[in-house]
């Protein structure tokens, strides 16, 4: 006779499995949840006493105030990030690769040496690096311009060691295909390795593009004027000593994220399956 008990088990625990995701994913929510309650609000009704799920009379012309308001660029800053995070993302995962690709692949004696400083890197907290990386990019005229925002991140030690491990375990057969018929290793990495590689690219890409619209301190300190500002540095202009735009950075917060809940979910399931295949246990 089947086992009832066991089954009942099973089902109960598979409804408390549900139970669990179902809270976790209503408490994840919550955040996006006030996000737009409030952009779509005025100040008394976000910060009044009393408590209302949605508000009585829908802001709209919050989004228009938004992009009106003269002395906060945000249309432009929107701009910027998207370049900024566009053009970071690619020069990451161009410098990267061929950094990862030259270290699993280069036959060099001192390969190792060079992948062990790219891991002494990372044990470099960034506050170290911040005053040296600004009088450098000062010295080249670049503070408040695009090539001050993009090229001094465009290197990341833990991007470039994703790589290697990638590149370690990626089938050595079809670059020693390529190199039959002629391909050097520049043929073999941009006609065999990285039309085979989307998957990984695309995950690191979504990571990289996250990390650079995300970013805060040094577009603020290299952003010196407006023109140059990113959304994150315009988002901050609401709240000043004197006073706090709280449906402004509502309703600014809400829109700066849509861009990346947009990437992250054309791009969500090559996320986790080319972290999955970076072969970090080799």
């Amino acid at each position: 006779m089947p086992n009832r008990k066991g089954g009942r088990r099973g089902v109960l625990g598979s409804a408390g499995l549900y139970f669990a995701t179902a809270v976790c994913a209503l408490l994840f929510l919550v955040p996006f949840y006030l996000i737009v309650r409030n952009a779509l609000s005025t100040d008394a009704e976000i910060t009044g006493e009393n408590w209302q799920w949605f508000p009585t009379d829908i802001q709209w012309g919050n989004v228009t105030e938004l992009f009106d308001d003269p002395t906060v660029p945000f249309g432009r800053s929107l701009g910027n990030s998207a370049v900024v995070g566009i053009l970071h993302t690619l020069g990451t995962l161009l410098v990267c690769s061929l950094a990862g690709y030259g270290l699993a692949r280069i036959p060099y004696r001192h390969a190792n040496k060079i992948f062990y400083a790219v891991l002494v890197t990372l044990m470099v907290p960034a506050a170290v690096t911040f005053v040296p990386s600004f009088v450098l990019v000062s010295s080249l005229g670049w503070v408040s311009s695009m090539q001050g925002l993009i090229v001094p991140g465009l290197f990341s030690g833990f991007t470039c060691f994703l790589f290697r491990q990638y590149f370690l375990g990626f089938p050595k057969e079809l670059e020693e295909a390529a190199r039959v018929d002629g391909l050097g290793y520049w043929g073999a990495y941009w006609r065999i390795v990285v039309p085979n590689s989307l998957n990984f690219f695309a995950a690191i890409a979504t990571i990289t593009f996250i990390s650079g619209w995300n970013a805060f301190l040094w577009p603020l300190v290299i952003g010196q004027d407006q023109e140059a500002w990113t959304v994150q540095v315009a988002l901050s202009s609401y709240m000043t000593n004197q006073t706090v735009n709280f449906h402004l950075i509502f309703m600014a917060t809400a829109v700066s994220i849509l861009p990346l809940v947009l990437v992250f979910l054309f791009l969500q399931r090559w996320l986790v399956q080319g972290v999955a295949q970076t072969g970090i246990k080799g």
